[in-house]
């Protein structure tokens, strides 16, 4: 089994530089995942990723919740895609 706690801190690092932030990560690893029971994140296939994700979406002013979930399954070829809750803009 590959270093979770290793690849868990490079996928958090590559997450800041990618948005230019630089925060203190701390990672807590006990027990390793069974793999009866799923993929630690950094090795499951995309496909799983895909299959049952969910996409944490800051949504810009613009575009309708309609229009993004119209667009995410045109990105991933999706036959279904829904969202939950309000993509609003903070203050509306």
């Amino acid at each position: 089994m590959s270093d979770p706690t290793g690849s868990g801190r490079r996928f958090l690092e590559e997450i800041d530089k990618f948005c230019g932030t630089k925060r203190a990560w701390h990672v807590k690893y006990e027990e390793p995942t069974d793999p009866r029971y799923g993929w630690l994140p950094t090795e499951r296939p995309i496909e799983k990723h895909i299959e049952y994700g969910v996409i944490n979406l800051d949504k810009p002013p613009g575009p309708t919740s309609h229009e993004v979930v119209a667009w995410i399954k045109k990105m991933f070829n999706l036959e279904r895609a829904g969202h939950g809750g309000t993509l609003g803009p903070l203050g509306q």
